[in-house]
């Protein structure tokens, strides 16, 4: 039970969470738990962690040592059926790594994703040919197939806003995003048309932070802000280097960071200014 894994999808960490808070409520400490399952105490710390798969034996036996009914129990059972299923993105799992395999889980339950970036296009909402001469330049050794991977992947992700329970997408764009040239005047006039496209959309907001707004919260680099309808998790920040990525969830650390969006999205232009402002930049190229 102590074996590593892949990084685990939101099902399996919110599940974790009730387990915990059952367990709790029961009054059973972390070796009482231990040994209903003849494990040791670290092993039920990383169950309710999500950092080790969820076993529905090992659950069930846990929620009867919980005094846990059979109904509720099964359903139990089943929602952990349900997230320890591999996510649409795990066929990509060649170019996927761990740290971003749970930004893509985070992103597909995620009822709100709000995020400044500073230097491209939000991924939802990238053209191909934007995506594809980005991808190039970031994975420079990368052959043909291995990039039409990414894109595809790339591609998958923004299924999500066709969906009927899309999450509310509200980003914060730096002038430079739309100013830096991507894969040549043609890809931007179009990616720039896309952008346009989806300020019609009612779940989209954009805002454009114009070099005239002068130094505002948000340049230390990009991130995003991940708002859940599960009641157990907290909002969780992302930001991410060139080799890995920190996933944040104190309330302190996580404050900071919605506090500094909330004082960018008054310095940034209007949302009602956004498809004027994106027309004149287009222009441009």
């Amino acid at each position: 039970m102590g074996e590593s894994r892949s990084a685990p999808t939101v099902g399996q960490i919110v599940l974790g969470l009730r387990l915990r808070d059952l367990r709790e409520r029961a009054g059973k400490s972390f070796e009482e738990a231990a040994r209903v399952l003849s494990v040791t105490t670290s092993t039920v710390r990383r169950m309710e962690k999500a950092e080790v798969g969820l076993r529905p034996l090992y659950v069930k036996a846990l929620l009867e040592s919980y005094g846990v009914g059979a109904e509720e129990t099964d359903a139990f059972l089943a929602l952990v059926e349900k997230a320890n299923r591999p996510g649409w993105w795990h066929r990509f799992r060649s170019v996927l790594p761990d740290w971003f395999s749970l930004y893509v889980s985070l992103e597909s339950e995620a009822d709100l994703i709000r995020s400044y970036e500073p230097h491209c296009v939000p991924g939802l909402l990238q053209t191909e040919e934007y995506a594809r001469a980005l991808l190039r330049t970031g994975f420079p050794r990368a052959d043909e197939e291995e990039l039409d991977r990414r894109v595809a992947l790339r591609m998958g992700r923004q299924q999500l806003l066709a969906k009927p329970d899309a999450p509310r997408l509200w980003a914060v764009l730096d002038e430079q995003v739309l100013r830096r040239p991507v894969g040549g005047a043609d890809v931007m006039r179009a990616q720039i048309d896309r952008l346009v496209e989806v300020c019609a959309e009612p779940g989209i907001s954009l805002q454009i932070m114009p070099f005239s707004a002068g130094p505002h919260p948000g340049m230390f680099g990009p991130f995003q802000l991940f708002r859940f309808s599960y009641p157990e998790l907290p909002d969780i920040v992302y930001t991410e280097s060139l080799t890995g990525a920190v996933y944040i969830d104190e309330r302190p650390e996580v404050t900071t960071y919605l506090e500094a969006l909330d004082r960018m999205v008054t310095q940034a232009l209007p949302v009602q200014d956004t498809e004027r402002t994106l027309l004149g930049l287009r222009d441009s190229f």
